[in-house]
């Protein structure tokens, strides 16, 4: 065998190891995506399963507040739509349109002494608080991973290795126009 074949040989091995090692970081960067979508999915499902509590507890004391509590499980199912067939811009929606009817559950229960000082009422309300923040800080990490992962897979040379092995863009969750606007204090109040 002579020296150029080995150069030559020594070549292809060399771009063999770099694409294989282009493949398997596209695979870790999908798989991260992947994982912090099952983060998001984690803190959505326990925030699903406390709504139904704090509507409860609300129930006892809001009784001419019907509609604010049917808005605010009317959302937690369109969330919980969303989530199950995965459908990330309408999830955003969703997220929005219940964080929104939350808002007006903690201001309208402003209104109501008793259950402000009811000790279930403060628990659920502090948990709720905090699954929400959780899921704020997991969107951010995933749409930080979609990034990551979109990114790579345009830029060349993974985009080649991409292209071959059908590496997909991932959807950003991203927030609605309403969610970005400022709250009307006054119309939460009734004012």
């Amino acid at each position: 065998m002579g020296i150029g074949t080995i150069i030559v040989l020594g070549g292809l091995l060399v771009i063999i190891a770099y694409a294989v090692m282009l493949y398997n970081n596209l695979v870790q960067v999908k798989h991260n995506v992947a994982k912090a979508w099952a983060n998001i999915d984690v803190l959505l499902k326990q925030r699903h399963d406390e709504l139904p509590k704090l509507i409860e507890t609300c129930k006892q004391y809001m009784k001419f507040e019907q509609e604010t509590l049917t808005k605010v499980m009317e959302a937690r199912s369109r969330v919980f739509a969303a989530r199950e067939s995965q459908n990330i811009p309408q999830l955003g929606q969703a997220e929005g349109a219940l964080r929104a009817t939350l808002g007006s559950l903690f201001a309208l229960a402003e209104a109501y002494p008793d259950l402000k000082t009811n000790q279930t009422f403060q628990q659920l309300q502090t948990r709720i608080s905090s699954l929400e923040n959780a899921i704020a800080d997991r969107r951010e990490f995933y749409n930080e991973s979609v990034n990551v992962n979109n990114v790579r897979i345009e830029q060349f040379p993974d985009s080649i290795i991409a292209r071959m092995f059908s590496f997909k863009a991932a959807q950003l969750l991203e927030v609605q126009a309403e969610e970005k606007t400022d709250v009307d204090v006054k119309k939460l109040f009734g004012s």
